[in-house]
Formats: structure tokens, C-alpha cells, sequence
């Protein structure tokens, strides 16, 4: 391989001037930068050290391409040794340090750096790379680990605050920490939570090995109670008490607990030789324990350890309280999404069935809502619409609507659908506590030729389809009008139809065809479409398939459906 040389930022990209042939000429591993830090050319034996083509070095800053810890994390560049020594022209040198490979690997090797003018004019430097003599080793992952720093704790805290308090799933963030702490701090992260029936499970085991960190589910699992009493140091971390240190002599007399029999367990099995045990606390109540266990390292963790573990087990218990709290709000929006949305009625001889899916990234419930119910003995009401938002606002603002929508329609049952939602959309105005709401109000009756018929109105809602058993379809976009709560009086129109036999009637509402990067007319072919094609499918599969096939992947609306299917034709008598 030849040394490469491209236009750059500094005095090297400023001249133009090319390299020179030395480099290659250099049996050393040799890479030149310019004065910004910039690699301006690598010769052959660099490249082969580093398992990196030129093309993959030139032009990259030196420091953050290459340069790492022994645990593969960037050197804070006010640390680094070597970039300080380009920056400013001098001379230095370095024992076993860490570059990071073009596979991903690690390779501890010494350095040189000198200045170095890479053309007429030009400034830089030359760092020349080599592996380090037996000696020049001062440690290894599997030997003693140099103590952290101040700087070094309070890079890792503030990692741990921006990873922990970006997620609101529980599980994500214990993974998080655990990659954050293993194998910076230890070889071994164990976390045990309590329910909130204070039973204990040991939910995530984490080891490092060979290079990588392996979840070990063979340790994971349901644990025994908290003793009351007992001075072991888990039980006490699960009681609340202070950090500890512990070790496979503290487990080695009689166990005290089933929990005790559990932790020479997982001495046993993960060769661990010395342990910190911390309580996770949250605001009010203690969450769990962390155990972080060092087993390849020699040395073993000491007092000066515990507040570290400490002030990381302060942020975890603050990350699960936010998971848990979101978690009991997903779940009271859940019970409250299924209290709210009605059993559908039974009608002779027609097949009905709803679906409703929450946004994906709001509290579970929303605004988007269907109902059906009986008005008298051969009519029945169907309705679905949408007021604006997805929280629990949207969702009492929709009980509201849905509620006095019941109320018009039973007591005026037999008014045209459009009075009824003219006298609604009067209430939604001086009544409810909603901004705006989108419906479809429709009147199922059964004729005297055995033929069901739709009387509907639309106020600004997306219309509704029409499926024929040999899959042609139709929206019906007549009897369209204004939304609801925009105080703009205006005559509400009806529109009448006959749904054939084997029929597939389609309600549904706009989180199932809208999407930010195309179009609504995109949302409603593709629906057409697909309805076509399901038009044979039973009528729970159609809707289950419509949903998984239609709904856009980026859509971040909840999405509500209700669909009817007629009987098949009365044949001759």
C-alpha cells in the first residue's frame, strides 16, 4: 500500500504540499498528521497494525479515530498525551496505551510523537506506533485496574444521568447501567428489584466476556423473601441499609435465609472474588439492590468504592421511579380506554367487531372512540369519531362526546342521524370541555326485502368504505359536513345506501391512513386497496390484517375501527 495525502484542514491543506516518500520507507508503524490533528498519510506497516485501509485514516481526526481507554471509551482529549504533543511540536513518548482496530478490537501499544513536515511549508507531526516490551505493561483487563479518577467519576456519573434519564422502559435502563459499569468498574453487574408485592426477582445478570457483555438468564429469576433480621449484605441492601462490601467468605457459613442460599449461588457460579452491594432507592420506597462483582480482576474493590456505587444506584433508583410511574399511568389509561369503549351489541344475522390501538408514544389512551347501540327494535346506531389529542384529556373530552351523543340519539330515535349531531355539535360548543372532534353518526335499520340500509351524516370525518364480497369498493363521501365545536352553524346533510349481501362495512378513524410523509389520498388508496384484497378474510381477520398491513409506520396516533359484515342473500322460499 502506498501513503496517501489529500487536501485537509491546517497548514498541510493550505500549501498543498504533497508527502513525501519516507513514511513507507519506515519499517515502524508510522502515521502522519497535520497541525490540526488530521491524518495526512499512513504507510503500509500502520495500516496492518490497525487492520485499517488508508482511505479509512486519512482525513480523520487521530485522537478520536484511534485513541481509547483500556475499556474501548475515547480519551477526554484534555487527557490525551498525544494530541497535546502534536498541537503544541513537541517531542513525547508513551508506554501501553489503548488504539481501537478497524474490526472493533483493542491493541495496546506504545508511541512516539514528533514533529514532522510533511511538505515545503508544511507542519505537523509523525506518531509512530510499536508493541510495547513485557515491561512497558502497567496493567491489564485481567490484572489489577488502575483507580479511577476524580474526572474519570464524574464523566461516568454524568453518562450514567444522560443514558438513565433518556428512557422510561425499566428493563432499557438497567441494560444501560450495566454496560455502563461492566467492564469499566467490575466484571459482573447484578440487579435485584422488588415487586410491588415486595417479592424479589434478580432480573438481570450481566457478564464480561471475551470482549462482549453476555446476559446470563441461568441466573436470573424469581428470589426468596427478605428476611427481617438478617445481616447479609444483599438483605440489608433490600432492606435500605447502607452499601457493603462483600465477598465469597461472606456467604460461606450457614445460610441465614433463602436469599443467602442464593447468593453462594451466584459466588459459586460466577467465580467472583469480591463484591459492592448497594440498595437502589427511589423517592419513597427502597427498588432493589445493584451488585457489581469483579472475578478476572485481581484486585478487589475496598471502602472507597462504596460511594461511587452509591451515587449510581441514587440515579438508577431515580430511572426506574420516572418507568414505574409511567408504567402505572400506561396501565390506568388502559383500564380506563377499556371502561370507556362499549361491548358492541348482537344483531341477528350480522357480524360486528371493533378495534381501538393507542399511540405508540402517548399514555395509552386518546381521543379516537367508536360505539354502537340499539335505538329501537330494527334500528341501531353506529358511530366512531376523534377529538383532537392523545392523553387523557382527549379521552374524557371523548367520554363526553360519546356520552351525550347516547343521550340524543335514545331520546330522539327516530331523528335523521344529521339533527342529532347538529344538537350535539350545539352542547360540544357550550357543554364539553373539547377543542374539536371529527364523527360519523350512521342508522342501521333492516328492511321489509331483508336488505340492511345506512342513513348516516359525516361531520369532517374520513368517509367510510364499502367492501362487496368480490372485493370491489366504494367510499361513501356523501352527506360530508363540518367538524365539530368550530361554531359555525351550518344545515347538516344525510345520505342514505344499501349494504349488499356479504358486505363489509369499514368505519375507522385517520391515525389509520395518515402518515407525515405522504399524503391522506396515499392513506385511503392503500386502504381501498388492501380492504379489497381481505374481502373473503372473517371479519376479526380482516380488521387484524387491515391493521397490521395499512396503519403507517411512522404514525403517532391511536387508531379506532368498527366494522360490520351483512348476511348472505335469503334464497327463494
Amino acid at each position: 500500500m502506498d501513503d496517501v495525502a489529500v487536501p485537509l484542514s491546517g497548514h498541510q491543506a493550505r500549501s498543498g504540499a504533497p508527502l513525501d516518500g519516507t513514511l513507507e520507507n519506515l519499517r515502524a508503524s508510522a502515521i502522519a498528521v497535520d497541525d490540526d490533528g488530521l491524518i495526512v498519510a499512513a504507510n503500509s506497516a500502520a495500516q496492518s497494525l490497525l487492520g485499517r485501509e488508508a482511505s479509512e485514516l486519512v482525513g480523520q481526526d487521530f485522537h478520536d479515530l484511534l485513541h481509547r481507554d483500556r475499556y474501548g471509551h475515547s480519551v477526554p482529549r484534555t487527557r490525551c498525551r498525544m494530541r497535546k504533543a502534536i498541537l503544541t511540536g513537541e517531542t513525547r513518548h508513551g508506554d501501553a496505551e489503548w488504539f481501537a482496530c478497524g474490526d472493533g478490537t483493542l491493541v495496546q501499544l506504545s508511541w512516539l510523537v514528533t514533529p514532522y513536515s510533511p511538505g515545503p511549508g508544511g507542519t505537523g507531526a509523525l506518531a509512530m506506533l510499536y508493541e510495547p516490551k513485557p515491561g512497558d505493561v502497567r496493567h491489564t483487563d485481567g490484572g489489577h485496574s488502575a483507580p479511577l479518577t476524580e474526572l474519570d467519576r464524574l464523566s461516568l456519573l454524568a453518562e450514567t444521568t444522560t443514558q438513565l434519564t433518556s428512557t422510561l422502559d425499566a428493563d432499557e435502563a438497567l441494560h444501560r447501567l450495566a454496560a455502563l459499569t461492566v467492564p469499566r468498574l467490575a466484571d459482573w453487574a447484578v440487579f435485584d428489584l422488588l415487586t410491588e408485592r415486595d417479592e424479589v426477582r434478580r432480573v438481570l445478570v450481566m457478564e464480561h466476556k471475551d470482549g462482549i457483555l453476555v446476559e446470563r438468564d441461568d441466573l436470573q429469576g424469581p428470589m426468596p423473601p427478605v428476611p427481617a433480621e438478617s445481616p447479609m449484605p444483599l438483605s440489608r441492601a433490600l432492606r435500605g441499609a447502607a452499601s457493603s462490601l462483600a465477598g465469597p467468605a461472606t456467604y460461606q457459613g450457614p445460610p441465614d435465609s433463602g436469599i443467602a442460599v442464593e447468593q453462594q449461588r451466584l459466588f459459586t457460579a460466577t467465580g467472583m472474588h469480591s463484591a459492592v452491594i448497594a440498595p437502589i432507592r427511589g423517592l419513597r420506597d427502597v427498588l432493589g439492590a445493584l451488585t457489581l462483582g469483579r472475578a478476572q480482576r485481581h484486585d478487589a474493590f475496598t471502602p472507597a468504592d462504596l460511594p461511587l456505587l452509591e451515587d449510581l444506584t441514587r440515579r438508577a433508583g431515580l430511572a426506574l421511579d420516572n418507568a414505574r410511574l409511567y408504567q402505572r399511568q400506561r396501565k390506568v389509561a388502559e383500564t380506563m380506554q377499556r371502561h370507556l369503549l362499549p361491548q358492541l351489541p348482537v344483531l341477528p344475522g350480522l357480524e360486528m367487531t371493533a378495534r381501538y390501538v393507542p399511540a405508540p408514544d402517548a399514555s395509552s389512551v386518546g381521543g379516537d372512540w367508536y360505539d354502537a347501540f340499539a335505538l329501537a327494535a330494527h334500528a341501531h346506531a353506529l358511530a366512531i369519531g376523534d377529538v383532537v389529542g392523545h392523553d387523557l384529556d382527549a379521552a374524557a373530552g371523548m367520554a363526553q362526546v360519546r356520552n351525550m351523543l347516547r343521550a340524543f340519539a335514545w331520546s330522539h330515535s327516530e331523528a335523521a342521524p344529521s339533527a342529532v349531531v347538529t344538537r350535539l355539535d350545539d352542547a360540544v360548543m357550550h357543554i364539553a370541555e373539547v377543542p374539536m372532534a371529527t364523527m360519523i353518526l350512521a342508522r342501521l335499520t333492516l328492511g321489509n326485502d331483508t336488505l340492511w340500509r345506512l342513513r348516516w351524516t359525516n361531520a369532517g370525518h374520513p368517509p367510510p368504505l364499502l367492501i362487496t364480497h368480490d372485493g370491489r369498493t366504494r367510499y361513501l363521501d356523501e352527506a360530508h359536513g363540518i367538524l365539530l365545536g368550530t361554531g359555525v352553524t351550518r344545515p347538516r346533510p344525510d345520505a342514505v345506501t344499501v349494504l349488499p349481501p356479504q358486505a363489509t362495512l369499514l368505519l375507522y378513524t385517520d391515525g389509520l391512513v395518515e402518515s407525515p410523509h405522504h399524503s391522506i389520498d396515499h392513506g385511503l388508496d392503500r386502504l381501498r386497496r388492501h380492504a379489497a384484497s381481505l374481502a373473503h378474510r372473517p371479519l376479526d381477520s380482516f380488521c387484524d390484517l387491515l391493521l397490521d398491513q395499512v396503519r403507517p409506520s411512522d404514525n403517532d396516533d391511536d387508531v379506532a375501527m368498527i366494522a360490520l359484515r351483512t348476511p348472505p342473500p335469503v334464497g327463494p322460499a
